[in-house]
């Protein structure tokens, strides 16, 4: 019998599916710029720049890690910072900050499943152009076969002046494909490939780039123009010698600069075919990615929409934050990671920020840990919904629904990190704004995943919970997701930042 997921909220809350037409009108609205968002972001390089131009527009000012904040950072401010070009952070600091203070937090990841293209790619094969690339992360490996795959990433150039400079590129056509074999030829089941051999993507036929030197007289030179430009002496082989040349030349000119202009580059592989609206009602959504860019951009306009007020922040005495980190699928062990210092750090030095009065000389000594011990973190990543072929695979009684809230993640191994505190809070933020959740526990006979909740918590001790949207096909290179949930969580993250400051005096548990 097919169980319905145990609702939290109180009796008033409601899923958007059964809401109002303006409601839903304002829901699908809400999902078709998510997935504008999702289009427009194929590496994390491309996410961190898509939330940038969401917080500027808000009025986020750019700050940097390197230098001095002290007379930068002022209370009723909001600012952003990177780390990488691939992992972002920001946040809002209130009117009525002290040092010490809490500060709600929502910690996302930028990064997905997705394969790299390898440092030396130059491969071909039965007269076919291949492209070598990496496996990153846990993907569905089997359903980036038959797809139209095209490259993105940044590439190091050179500047006139000395300088080098990240340039994002995305590469907006189909260049690469991995083929299946056909059936006639291999009847086995389940299907099972090779990851070093049977997913090497072809680019095109060695007749063709043949003819194309043949045909454009400056071709022939340009690997020689590539190298010749560089210093006489090189450390490692030219771009050219261990890339296809056109491929160098495509990226250089997506880049805005020519091949000898480019020192080097970090690529990925993607779907061309953009993420979209599904279903007979539009309930759906289908795309690439949506792990987490999900809950990177419902953590990000949360955290907009509870400042857009010009009085948001007059009686706030904590700082609203988010951060973004890279690396999630791989385990976070990089200097733009969750595991890193990044967000430790960012919290030391805010919790010794002046208030805006300036008089709390006194109460600098101890306050990261102060902040620390009254903070909380909201650890948000992508949740799994049931899936009606497979429902054996899930608990009985905790299957998630799409369109019906997002869903709180609970494991006794401490793979998740919600406790009943955190339960409390959470369900308070969501009832303020009547924002229907879900609960989520792994059947004893199923492995849990992780998230970067457990590393942060253990590394700041600070109280943290996690929770995402649902979804389908989790890691598949495309994913389904309900369309009004992402309006469920911009929702309960903007009712979180607001209500925070209030509801942390009220959890009394030390």
């Amino acid at each position: 019998m097919k169980s319905t997921p145990q609702v939290v909220t109180g009796g008033s809350a409601r899923a958007l599916s059964s809401s109002s037409p303006s409601e839903m009108e304002t829901s699908t609205k809400t999902a078709h710029d998510f997935l504008s968002f999702v289009n427009a972001s194929p590496t994390p390089f491309h996410a961190v720049e898509s939330a940038k131009k969401r917080l500027l527009a808000a009025g986020f000012k750019e700050i940097k890690e390197r230098y001095d904040w002290t007379s930068t950072c002022k209370p009723g401010g909001k600012y952003w910072l990177t780390r990488n070009g691939s992992t972002i952070l920001a946040f809002a600091i209130g009117m009525k900050w002290k040092p010490g203070n809490p500060i709600a937090m929502i910690g996302a990841h930028t990064d997905s499943p997705t394969l790299r293209i390898k440092p030396i790619s130059k491969s071909q094969s039965e007269g076919y152009m291949q492209v070598g690339v990496e496996t990153y992360g846990g993907g569905l490996w089997h359903s980036w076969f038959d797809r139209d795959l095209s490259v993105a990433g940044r590439a190091m150039v050179k500047t006139d002046d000395g300088k080098f400079v990240q340039k994002l590129v995305k590469i907006d056509r189909p260049i690469l494909r991995i083929p299946n074999l056909a059936i006639h030829l291999d009847r086995q089941d389940p299907f099972t490939f090779s990851k070093e051999t049977q997913l090497l993507p072809i680019a095109g036929l060695v007749a063709e780039e043949l003819k194309r030197q043949g045909i454009d007289a400056e071709s022939k030179d340009e690997a020689r123009d590539v190298e010749d430009s560089q210093m006489r002496f090189m450390p490692l082989k030219g771009l050219t010698e261990r890339h296809h040349l056109y491929l160098v030349s495509l990226i250089a000119s997506h880049a805005g600069v020519k091949p000898e202009e480019v020192i080097d580059f970090e690529m990925i592989l993607y779907d061309t075919q953009k993420a979209c609206i599904g279903g007979l009602h539009d309930e759906l959504m289908f795309g690439q990615r949506f792990d987490n860019l999900g809950m990177s951009f419902c953590s990000t306009m949360g955290l907009i929409k509870s400042v857009g007020s010009p009085s948001a922040l007059k009686e706030e005495s904590s700082i609203r934050l988010i951060s973004l980190f890279d690396d999630e699928e791989v385990g976070s062990m990089t200097a733009q990671g969750a595991f890193s210092n990044l967000l430790p750090a960012i919290v030391r030095r805010l919790s010794v920020l002046p208030s805006a009065n300036n008089d709390d000389s006194e109460m600098f000594s101890t306050a990261y840990e102060q902040t620390v011990a009254t903070s909380f973190l909201i650890s948000a990543d992508m949740a799994h919904a049931v899936n009606p072929n497979f429902a054996g695979k899930y608990e009985a009684h905790h299957r998630p629904e799409m369109n019906k809230g997002t869903v709180i993640k609970v494991n006794a191994q401490a793979r998740y990190t919600t406790n009943a505190p955190g339960l409390a809070l959470i369900q308070e933020v969501a009832r303020r704004r009547s924002v229907p959740l879900q609960l989520f526990v792994v059947s004893n006979d199923s492995p849990c995943g992780s998230t970067i909740g457990p590393m942060l918590a253990a590394a700041m001790g600070t109280r943290t919970l996690d929770l995402g949207n649902p979804q389908l096909a989790m890691h598949s290179i495309r994913e389904t997701a309900g369309t009004h949930d992402v309006e469920h969580a911009i929702n309960l993250f903007e009712s979180f930042f607001e209500h925070f400051s209030e509801l942390e005096a009220k959890i009394m548990v030390d």
